[in-house]
Parts: C-alpha cells; sequence; structure tokens
C-alpha cells in the first residue's frame, strides 16, 4: 500500500513541478519515477519522449560541431596548400643574367639612357638579324614563285597599300590574297626587332623562368616567339639553356598568317644548331569569339600573356577587346605571372586623342591611363626608339641610325619596283605588368 502512495506522491510532485516551471526538478523526480518501476502516467510517458528527443538532438549538434570543426581544419590545410603553391610559383627557377651577354646586347644593339624611360636603339646584332633577314627573303621569294607571275605584283601591292592604309585610318583586317606576305615584308622584322629588345629587357632583370609559358594573344605569323627565339640565338655563346622548356600558345584569327609564321619556322629552325625546346600550340580562333573557346585555354597555366602590336583605333572595339583581354589575364595568368603590352608609340598617344612629344609628365599619365582600363599594375616600361625621340619620324630629320633591310629591300625592288630602301625602325613601347583584380 506504500508503495501505491509513494508511487501517487512522486507523480503529484512531478506534475506540480511541471506545472511551476522548475524543470530541473522535474527531471530529479521522473529520474525517481523511473528506477521506481512503477508504472508510467499518460504525461510521464510524454515527458520520457520529450527527454529522448532533447537528448537525440544534442547528439546530432554535438555531431555536426564536430564535422564542422573537421571541414574547417581541412580548409585551413588547403589554404595552405594553396599559400604553399603561390610561394613556390613566385620562386620559380629563372635564368640567372649573363653580364657578358648584357654587355654583348647593349654594345651591339647600342642601348643608351638605361635609366631612363626612353631606351635609344640604334644598332642591332648583325650576324644573328642578317642570316634571319636573308633566310626570310629567300623563304618569301619562294613562296611568291608559286603565284601566278601575271598577278602577284598587282596582288601583293594591293595588299601592301591595303595594310597600309587600314593602319593609318583603322585596323588591317589582313585578309587579301597575298596579306600573310605582305606583313612579312612590311612589318615583321621591325616587330621582331622590338619583341627581341622587349624580351631582352625582361631577361636583364631576371625574370624569364626557366619553364616559360607564354600565350601570345592576336599574335599573327607568331612574331613574340620569333623575336624571343633570336634573343636566345644570340645568347648561345654566353650561357647554357639545357632546362630552358618554352610552351607558346598563339591565339590568331587569320589562319594564314599562322600557317606562313609556322612554315618559316619549320625551316629556320632546321638550320640552327643546337636545336631551341619550344612546344608550339596554334589556336585559329577570332580574339571577339574568346567566350565561347575559353576552356580550349588551361586555367592559371600562362606565366606571360603577351598582346603584341593588338590595341584597336575603334574605340568600340578598343573596349570590348579590353574586357576580352582582362578575363585571359585574370583566368589564364599562373600566380605571380607578367602580362607583356607592346604598342606602337604613335598609336598610344593617338587612343587618347594626344600628340606624341617628349612630356615625360604626360607619357606617364597616358600609361597610367592605358593600364588602369586593362586592370593592370605597372612593373616598368620603356619608350624603345631609334631616333631618340617619342615624336614621329619626319623625313627630313637625320635621325635613322638603324641598318637597312637588304635582302627585303631587293625584294621590293623585284616585285614592286621600288625605289627607296627601307630601314629597321623602332618607335614601340614595352610595358610589363601585373594583372589586379578590382572589387
Amino acid at each position: 500500500m506504500s508503495n501505491i502512495f509513494n508511487n501517487w506522491l512522486r507523480s503529484r510532485r512531478f506534475r506540480q513541478a511541471l506545472e511551476g516551471g522548475k524543470l530541473e526538478l522535474a527531471e530529479t523526480i521522473f529520474r525517481e519515477i523511473e528506477q521506481s518501476r512503477a508504472p508510467l502516467s499518460l504525461l510521464e510517458r510524454v515527458y520520457r519522449k520529450q527527454l529522448y528527443a532533447e537528448q537525440d538532438l544534442k547528439s546530432r549538434l554535438h555531431e555536426n560541431i564536430s564535422l564542422r570543426g573537421k571541414v574547417q581544419q581541412q580548409i585551413r590545410k588547403i589554404e595552405d596548400l594553396d599559400r604553399e603553391f603561390k610561394r613556390q610559383s613566385s620562386e620559380v627557377a629563372r635564368l640567372e643574367p649573363s653580364p657578358e651577354f648584357i654587355e654583348f646586347v647593349t654594345n651591339r644593339f647600342q642601348l643608351s639612357d638605361r635609366e631612363s624611360p626612353l631606351l635609344k636603339c640604334t644598332g642591332i646584332d648583325e650576324q644573328t638579324f642578317d642570316d634571319f633577314e636573308h633566310r626570310l627573303a629567300v623563304f618569301i621569294q619562294k613562296e611568291l614563285k608559286k603565284q601566278n607571275p601575271q598577278q602577284v605584283a598587282a596582288d601583293l601591292s594591293e595588299a601592301l597599300q591595303d595594310l597600309e592604309v587600314s593602319a593609318a585610318i583603322g585596323d588591317p583586317k589582313y585578309d587579301l590574297k597575298l596579306s600573310s606576305y605582305a606583313y612579312l615584308i612590311r612589318d615583321f622584322l621591325d616587330n621582331i626587332y622590338c619583341n627581341y629588345i622587349a624580351w631582352y629587357l625582361i631577361y636583364e632583370a631576371g625574370l624569364i623562368p626557366e619553364q616559360l609559358r607564354i600565350l601570345d594573344l592576336a599574335a599573327g605569323p607568331g612574331t613574340v616567339a620569333y623575336g624571343l627565339m633570336l634573343l636566345l640565338r644570340s645568347s648561345i655563346d654566353f650561357f647554357p639553356m639545357p632546362s630552358l622548356h618554352i610552351s607558346y600558345y598563339s591565339l590568331e584569327k587569320q589562319a594564314l598568317l599562322q600557317f606562313r609564321g609556322l612554315q618559316f619556322w619549320r625551316q629556320y629552325i632546321d638550320t640552327q644548331n643546337p636545336a631551341l625546346n619550344i612546344y608550339f600550340r596554334f589556336d585559329t580562333t577570332d580574339l571577339f569569339d574568346y567566350p565561347h573557346h575559353s576552356t580550349n585555354i588551361s586555367q592559371g597555366f600562362f606565366n606571360f600573356v603577351v598582346v603584341s602590336h593588338c590595341f584597336f583605333s575603334n574605340t568600340k572595339k578598343r573596349l570590348e577587346s579590353y574586357k576580352i583581354y582582362k578575363n585571359i589575364f585574370r583566368e589564364k595568368l599562373a600566380p605571380g605571372g607578367y602580362v607583356l603590352l607592346i604598342v606602337k608609340g604613335e598609336k598610344l598617344f593617338e587612343m587618347y586623342g594626344v600628340y606624341p612629344t617628349d612630356d615625360l609628365l604626360q607619357e606617364q599619365n597616358i600609361i597610367q591611363c592605358f593600364l588602369e582600363e586593362l586592370d593592370l599594375k605597372l612593373e616598368w616600361y620603356k619608350y624603345l626608339s631609334s631616333t631618340g625621340k617619342r615624336r614621329p619620324y619626319l623625313e627630313d630629320e637625320e635621325l635613322l641610325e638603324l641598318p637597312k633591310k637588304k635582302y627585303i629591300n631587293a625584294l621590293k625592288q623585284q616585285y614592286l619596283a621600288s625605289l627607296s630602301d627601307s630601314r629597321y625602325f623602332l618607335a614601340d613601347y614595352a610595358i610589363l605588368a601585373r594583372y589586379e583584380e578590382k572589387l
């Protein structure tokens, strides 16, 4: 009888504790009821289910907290690995600049005003460039002989005139029958000379990695690769390059320009010893179609993205190209990678409606505006000039000192009856920068 009474009393105290909001006391009394093994009332059975549910919830919360901690640990490990990768990427092995080769280039190319943004270049490595120009002229002549002999001179003249007029009033398309040969005759050597000096400045600064990966935008016949290749050819007597490996990716709309470049490259390189370790990939794609082909190009792979002489006069096209360039810089540059921009001095000033002068402050302001539009941060720049001035060359000024293009001039005389001899000419900005994404 006493057990029945005690059970009733505990149940009554339990109910009173719940009704009074004394939850800790209610739980203590319930544990006593459970230990007495007395039958549970309906209220006590409901309370037990609630306790089990709360305990299960606490267990799940504890498990979630534990899992969250483990996830955070993994995230920290991944972040540490990413930081280490970026550190290693920024500390890649690079070619050590050779003082002897630096002296050689300085003397051969007669580089002056080295500490100034204006770098005057009035010389050339004749051994390297004469041989190259001669082989280029032989290649062009051999290819032109395959054309209709009754029409080749007229077609070539039309293609050259189209390039000259298009460059003066807008943007060349290089889409005529002999446009690729016209470019090789008219602009190729000057642009290679310019790229040679630009890559030399990068080499001198100790920034050429042994695993060099270049993405060349609007690459034409591969002018960027030729400039680098001639620099390396002229350096073989000064330092070994057994570990240098170059991956070169060319993005160009005009298939014939690409093909002529590759065609000549194979013929020229076959004559060289030792051979350079270069892997080529040619992508015949219109720059403005890049958003549809972006997955073809490796993400975060290139330590140099180069835009050489592809800046549009048409404002709408130029701004559209800038959007694409910025996407490419963001997506394709490896950590610690650089952007190399090469642009005609006259065109750079023209894009901002300014006539070229020797005003250094004006020049710096224009370059700063130029880079800001591309989300780039300046490392350094040089104005490469064969006249020592930033303004365009005037015929009545005896300022041109670079040598004549004797083999190309012979071609012009043969096919175009040209009486004027062209010289190597340099009036370009070489700008090295890093991509800096805007928030």
